[in-house]
């Protein structure tokens, strides 16, 4: 059976902290050591940690910290997206204010009240004025993947505190739900 996989488009600290909460509560994993602003591991090393870790799903989190084209978490993604014994079931695009304007297209974006919008969601969780597409950091690639689902959300961990690790991260958590729910295969998070 091959092992689902998320992928989350923020890799800093506040990123790491909720993502791997939002791990325990859905019976998963978080590749901790993916974490890094910018993404410090490659995507040989990523795909080692995976494969070890006997939890699915498994959240995998990337940054590319403002870097012009192609960074390290993009190519990072590319390397984990080919494997033949994962599915990447969703990705999780984070809005950020890139210098250089790259979006990705977008199934459906969440605010920070928890509400699915048609619109592009901001660094803050609020809608943007663009249907189906976000500006992020980390996104670009999003489109060329062709993934099955992905959902864009505010800056994961912040949101004006709506998505603190101290409030449960609902909206990543919920984020993280809809892929898994999407996928045909729900989580172990109990609402």
């Amino acid at each position: 059976m091959k092992k689902r996989i998320i992928f989350i488009t923020d890799g800093d600290l506040y990123a790491l902290r909720v993502v791997e909460h939002a791990a325990k509560m859905i019976g998963g994993r978080c590749i901790s050591q993916s974490w890094g602003n910018p993404t410090k591991k490659s995507g040989e090393e990523l795909v080692e940690m995976i494969r070890k870790t006997p939890h699915d799903p498994v959240l995998v989190m990337f940054d590319d910290c403002g870097f012009k084209g192609e960074g390290p978490g993009e190519q990072a993604m590319r390397i984990i997206h080919k494997q033949e014994d994962f599915d990447v079931i969703g990705a999780v695009a984070v809005a950020s204010k890139t210098h250089f304007a790259e979006w990705t297209k977008v199934h459906c974006s969440m605010d920070r009240y928890g509400e699915l919008t048609e619109f592009g969601i901001d660094k803050s969780g609020l809608p943007d004025l663009e249907t189906g597409r976000i500006n992020g950091d980390t996104v670009y690639i999003l489109d060329e993947l062709n993934l099955p689902f992905v959902i864009g959300v505010g800056d994961i961990g912040k949101m004006a505190g709506f998505d603190s690790v101290e409030k449960g991260a609902p909206i990543t958590l919920k984020a993280i739900n809809l892929i898994l729910e999407r996928s045909g295969s729900h989580g172990k998070h109990k609402e």
